[in-house]
């Protein structure tokens, strides 16, 4: 997909790719002519000791995080080397939306650890990047972040996982469920892909994703009465329409995202608590006691 419209509260940045050809997946399939897609804020100091990797959730660009970016902020780029790098399946890396030689249903499934990966092929071989500061990221951006830790726990001195999931919670594998089934029960499913955009599906899915998981009652409660409520809704129908996210992206992204378990990381014997306690970076963990998606149990 082109890259969605700015929206306010963005950081624009020259979009990049780093062609990496084909990439080998935890299954043994691969990703023919695959292509990373990422952003850079700030330079790489003479040390290469101030890079900072961004990790985005399920369905957002490398722009999940920009209000962490700029003068005065978490992430200022006179002190870091930010780099945001979208992951397989957004449909900016290479997806089933835009992949040539496997599109839409004929691309390979793919778990966390591959976006996890992709990344660390991005740094190594295209930036020459050994090692990173931080890696930071929200939701599914934070499995990552905790996936990192697990499969390369010398490379960052740090992680910042946000809403993050060890093991993808029963709850959430149930959320993405839904969403596919809403996404399916469109009359552009033919149960092998979809032959257009499922406007009706699209509609449902922001409903649940967009409305009723990323908004409390009190949010909300602003609204004066039914007819407002339905404006909003149709606003926010448009809103996510303009971003144009691909639906075989999102069934292979949400896929990716139920499947996910720091525990089954080859090499990893004890499940996800043995992951867990075999990382050694510093890792700061920021779950909120609400999350309607990611439980802060989990």
């Amino acid at each position: 997909m082109p890259h969605p419209p700015l929206a306010p509260g963005h950081v624009d940045a020259p979009h990049r790719e780093a062609a990496l050809g084909d990439l080998v997946l935890e299954s043994g399939e691969r990703i023919e002519d695959f292509r990373q897609s990422y952003v850079t804020h700030g330079t790489l100091d003479a040390a290469r000791s101030n890079a900072v990797l961004i990790c985005p959730a399920l369905t957002a660009t490398h722009h999940r995080l920009d209000f962490l970016i700029g003068a005065g902020r978490a992430l200022d780029p006179a002190h870091w080397f930010v780099i945001a790098a979208d992951p397989i399946g957004n449909g900016l890396s290479t997806s089933p939306s835009n992949s040539a030689a496997q599109p839409g249903m004929r691309f390979p499934r793919f778990v966390l650890r591959d976006m996890v990966a992709a990344q660390h092929r991005l740094l190594v071989e295209h930036l020459d990047i050994d090692r990173v500061h931080a890696v930071v990221g929200a939701s599914m951006g934070g499995m990552q972040a905790l996936q990192w830790a697990v499969s390369h726990p010398s490379v960052m001195q740090c992680i910042v996982a946000m809403t993050p999931m060890a093991r993808t919670h029963p709850w959430a594998v149930l959320v993405t469920e839904t969403a596919r089934a809403c996404l399916m029960a469109d009359p552009a499913w033919m149960g092998h892909g979809f032959t257009g955009r499922p406007e009706r599906g699209w509609r449902a899915y922001t409903g649940l994703i967009n409305a009723l998981l990323m908004r409390t009652p009190e949010a909300l409660a602003s609204i004066d009465g039914a007819l407002e409520a339905h404006c909003w809704f149709d606003d926010l129908v448009a809103q996510q329409a303009a971003i144009g996210f691909d639906a075989h992206d999102y069934l292979y992204q949400s896929w990716a995202y139920e499947a996910h378990d720091v525990g089954t990381t080859p090499g990893v014997v004890g499940g996800t608590d043995a992951a867990l306690a075999s990382t050694t970076a510093r890792a700061a963990l920021l779950s909120p006691p609400l999350d309607l998606f990611n439980p802060p149990a989990a």
